[in-house]
């Protein structure tokens, strides 16, 4: 199955977290196919993200509206006006360094944000397809060396992997209690830890790692030996619009899904900076600043077969091709270049693979 650009052309298509790195993303995409998109989300947490909504172009090309995803009447009124027909839910607390400082705010946004989204679902006759994009620490992790697959116990550590899992378990209560008549076709998506230009989250590797080279700095490696499944971000935004497409066609396809990558690509952080550097040039390294802090996972991989084998969905680009992709990013955003452009470059690029 192929994700079919036209399919989209003309459609109406309601985004939660269109302001986040993801996000901001995921509408270029949608409107480069013709969309006609609706955003709900807060504004972008930091100054940075702020200006890449604009000068990406996504601010312009969609109707968004500035709230936030507790409000449910104001979420309530812009499902109301857009009438979408597809509703993909990216909106969230998304940090887990964050969940262990702001534990009852991160509940509120990802489990009861899920229950007013699914509510507006609900209560708006236009939608078939709806998709809740989760996280691949929802799984109860034993830190063993092969994939979670999707029938495996959702029990997430810290605040913000349970809260995902709670919304994992919302989103299955109102599949089976108010969509059981096929009416919505409802999915979630599991991906793993993405990467791309324009992240500028604090806490987060990559990030972490640009803020260092624009200032000619060392990079500070909190967790060197920790094994996570990075993936272009556009590895999963390809895989959340297949899924929405193939499940308002043919609900047979509304299911649960992991998005991850291959075992070849599944790499500790310390490997991930080491790649990093390679590819910035320019003389820079890393150290470790391995310290004791909040408990986080060390070991975390996903099994991807599900969606391969019903989807035929597969990863593109490798590690060094995610990493390469997000410095030429980066390096575009440090010289003030044309940042819709660069984007817009990078996704045909990916695309005609």
């Amino acid at each position: 199955m192929k994700l079919k650009s036209e399919f989209y052309k003309g459609k109406k298509v309601l985004v939660t977290g269109h302001t986040g790195f993801k996000g901001m993303w995921l509408c270029k995409i949608l409107t480069m196919f013709g969309a006609q998109v609706t955003g709900y989300a807060l504004e972008s947490p930091t100054a940075e993200g702020g200006k890449v909504f604009v000068e990406s172009g996504v601010k312009a090309g969609i109707n968004s509206t500035i709230g936030d995803i507790r409000d449910r009447e104001k979420l309530m009124q812009v499902f109301a006006e857009a009438q979408p027909e597809i509703v993909l839910h990216l909106a969230a607390q998304p940090l887990v360094i964050e969940s262990y400082k702001e534990p009852v705010l991160t509940y509120e946004t990802n489990v009861m944000g899920t229950v007013n989204v699914l509510e507006c679902v609900r209560q708006t006759e236009s939608i078939k397809s709806f998709l809740n994009v989760t996280t691949d620490k929802v799984y109860e992790n034993k830190e063993w060396p092969w994939g979670y697959r999707e029938n495996e116990p959702l029990n997430g550590y810290d605040p913000y992997s349970n809260s995902k899992s709670c919304s994992e378990l919302v989103t299955h209560s109102y599949k089976k209690s108010f969509f059981a008549d096929g009416r919505c076709a409802i999915s979630t998506a599991r991906a793993g830890n993405v990467i791309g230009g324009g992240d500028f989250s604090v806490n987060r590797i990559v990030p972490d790692c640009i803020r260092a080279a624009f200032a000619g700095q060392d990079i500070e490696v909190r967790n060197p030996y920790s094994t996570r499944p990075y993936q272009h971000v556009l590895e999963p935004l390809y895989a959340y619009l297949l899924i929405a497409q193939a499940q308002y066609e043919d609900g047979k396809y509304a299911d649960w899904y992991n998005v991850g990558p291959d075992e070849c690509d599944c790499v500790t952080t310390g490997e991930l900076v080491d790649i990093f550097c390679r590819q910035w040039g320019e003389g820079i390294s890393w150290k470790n600043v391995s310290v004791e802090g909040p408990h986080e996972a060390n070991f975390l991989k996903l099994d991807c077969s599900k969606i391969k084998n019903h989807l035929g969905w597969k990863p593109r680009w490798h590690i060094e091709d995610a990493l390469r992709e997000t410095v030429v990013w980066a390096k575009a955003w440090q010289q003030g270049k044309d940042i819709s452009a660069v984007m817009e470059e990078q996704i045909h690029k990916f695309m005609e693979i």
